[in-house]
């Protein structure tokens, strides 16, 4: 590749440096901010020679070129640009500050509420697994057992402001442990539990005065709210870090923490926690509302508006109103619905699979159509229903029918963060409605998106763009070739991975491992083709020319190294087996980052299959992907 050239057609596709807010790299995409999406020429940038694919995300434009090729891209493009290199973190702030309030805030909501996702799902899935073993063995609602385990299964519902408000203190920069102190407060056992306010006389509830007399407030927790949490916790943050900076050193430690607890707990009881305890009841009684129109019309439309709403980038607000439904509810009304659309998104993605001819379509559009049926859509919708707009037509009247049948139902979910097939596992009440809500959803998108999708013939080359000697299709390589686990730990399909751009294969076939160790260990004999700076990812070329990315984390580019320590250099051989890198295990999720780890195939065109050979549990050593 003429990698100066393929630099020059993107800067030229972007719009110049008149366009062109600031630009970094990652181990595979090329992130830019841009002034104005409008202006760039996405559908001319996706036909540059090694470009794999282009999104939109988070107010970037993401250019999928791969790893051991973008870095030398980048470097040429920002020689073009005349500009300066970010990193990749100043990018995403870069992106932020482009996005308006709005945005911005709902952003915002998706830091705070994504994290505490695993907390949900481990309740979520033993509310579910305790509800289908009752309708199973009746009896066992009787039982030690069941008395036990239900327990464990709502106490992140109990405690939920709690997590939110150690999360959040964590996205607004403030001490998580005064977070966790101001949600304690929030749900205090000296207050009257909101759950039990509705059975109460209102001259019954116990009230204070505050505010030297002004007025009088309820002295009522804050069990089944969401936003008062969130909105107590970043003025916390504010006083917090507005006292590190006035409070002289020597008594920051004792007076910090002291002022911000007592104004923050105090402000938040007799003013935040009444008015946006209000608004918040407000917004959730209407998405109620919505959703339970009559004839099932409210599921249709919010079916038909979701996946719109994610390629604006404000789905995150989504989470905020399921974690409010199920604290005011006990049950999570909006998230059939939402896999309506994901799976609707996913069938139309599927019928251009199979009734594209181009080989380029086929590879992007068929795994990521099976990803939107494991939660993950964006793939999908960025890489294929949004390029051709008549695929995303159909999806989103799929997921209007598909939400229609959710709302015809009123079907339930016991968790949010999950959707699609396992989201079986979150709706074992409604078992077989939850069935017809995919089926509805699958064969509206699926056929409509197949009538309206048409091929656009491929573009005829300029003569004085066509190359100087005739060029050939690289062959594809013969025999066999295996690739066994670098690392320990659970093996999953690609598609599963919480990463759009691994998840829809663009970058190369292959499997993931969720590590159970913190080494990673050569999958071959072959040569280490790139450590890179940041130590989160390696390439390696085995003896026989299988080309293997291991990617050691989703976003861990961001750690520049920490916690990560390399064992081999570039150009040095390796046997199967060799210890290449260590991590620390602990130290990268206690910062927030998923371990997931791809190992891809990044020259998967040279080869008719490659596959993932195991699922489950896996060693070093044990055969992953099959190469032939």
């Amino acid at each position: 590749m003429d990698y100066r050239k393929t630099a020059q057609e993107i800067y030229d596709g972007i719009g110049g440096k008149q366009n062109l807010i600031s630009a970094a790299h990652c181990a595979t995409r090329l992130r830019l901010v841009i002034g104005d999406n409008d202006k760039c020429d996405k559908e001319t940038v996706e036909e540059i020679d090694g470009v794999q694919g282009v999104f939109f995300a988070s107010g970037q434009m993401q250019i999928i070129l791969g790893t051991g090729t973008v870095n030398k891209v980048y470097d040429e493009f920002i020689k073009i640009a005349g500009i300066e290199g970010s990193s990749k973190e100043e990018v995403k702030q870069a992106a932020s500050a482009k996005q308006n309030i709005f945005k911005r805030a709902i952003k915002t909501l998706g830091d705070i509420f994504v994290p505490i996702i695993p907390a949900i799902v481990a309740s979520g899935l033993l509310m579910g697994l305790l509800e289908g073993l009752c309708n199973v063995w009746p009896q066992m609602a009787e039982s030690g057992t069941y008395v036990i385990i239900h327990l464990f299964s709502n106490a992140a519902f109990v405690f939920l402001p709690i997590l939110i408000a150690i999360s959040a203190a964590k996205v607004f920069g403030g001490n998580q442990f005064l977070g966790a102190v101001i949600g304690m407060i929030m749900i205090h056992t000296d207050l009257v539990n909101a759950w039990s306010v509705a059975s109460m006389n209102a001259a019954d509830i116990p009230k204070a005065s505050a505010w030297l007399g002004l007025y009088d407030v309820n002295l009522v927790g804050y069990q089944g709210h969401v936003i008062p949490v969130v909105i107590a916790v970043w003025l916390m943050s504010v006083i917090e870090k507005k006292l590190h900076k006035i409070v002289p050193e020597i008594i920051d430690l004792f007076v910090t923490p002291l002022v911000t607890v007592l104004v923050t707990g105090y402000v938040t009881l007799t003013v935040i926690g009444p008015i946006f305890s209000t608004i918040e009841n407000w917004v959730l009684n209407g998405a109620q509302s919505l959703i339970t129109l009559p004839f099932g019309i409210g599921g249709a439309i919010v079916g038909a508006l979701y996946a719109p709403t994610v390629v604006a980038g404000v789905h995150h607000m989504y989470n905020a109103i399921e974690a409010g439904l199920l604290s005011s509810i006990g049950s999570n009304t909006w998230m059939p619905i939402a896999t309506a659309a994901n799976v609707a998104q996913g069938a139309a993605c599927l019928a251009v699979a199979l009734k594209s001819r181009n080989a380029k379509t086929k590879a992007v559009a068929l795994p990521a159509s099976l990803s939107s049926y494991m939660g993950i859509t964006e793939p999908a919708i960025f890489g294929v229903n949004v390029r051709y707009m008549k695929p995303f037509i159909a999806g989103c009247i799929g997921g209007a029918c598909g939400g229609l049948v959710a709302g015809l139902f009123h079907i339930g979910a016991s968790a949010y963060g999950i959707t699609g097939i396992f989201g079986f596992l979150i709706t074992t009440s409604y078992t077989w409605q939850y069935a017809l809500v995919m089926i509805v959803a699958t064969a509206v998108a699926f056929a409509i998106s197949w009538v309206l999708y048409k091929e656009e013939p491929a573009k005829e080359k300029k003569a004085e763009d066509a190359p100087a000697a005739p060029s050939q299709a690289p062959a594809e390589k013969n025999g066999e070739a295996e690739v066994v686990s670098p690392l320990k730990g659970t093996a999953i399909p690609l598609e599963e991975v919480k990463d759009p751009t691994f998840a829809s294969g663009a970058l190369g076939k292959g499997m993931a491992v969720i590590p159970s160790e913190g080494m990673v260990k050569a999958p071959f004999d072959g040569t280490v083709t790139m450590v890179f700076d940041t130590l989160h990812a390696l390439a390696l070329t085995s003896d026989d020319g299988v080309e293997v990315l291991i990617h050691i984390g989703i976003n861990t580019v961001e750690l520049k190294g920490q916690h990560y320590k390399a064992l081999v250099k570039e150009g040095q051989h390796v046997a199967a087996g060799t210890p290449l890198m260590e991590f620390d295990m602990e130290a990268i999720k206690a910062k927030g980052y998923d371990l997931t780890t791809p190992v891809l195939v990044t020259n998967s065109a040279d080869y008719a299959n490659v596959t993932c050979e195991k699922t489950g549990e896996t060693g070093y050593g044990e055969l992953v992907i099959k190469i032939s």
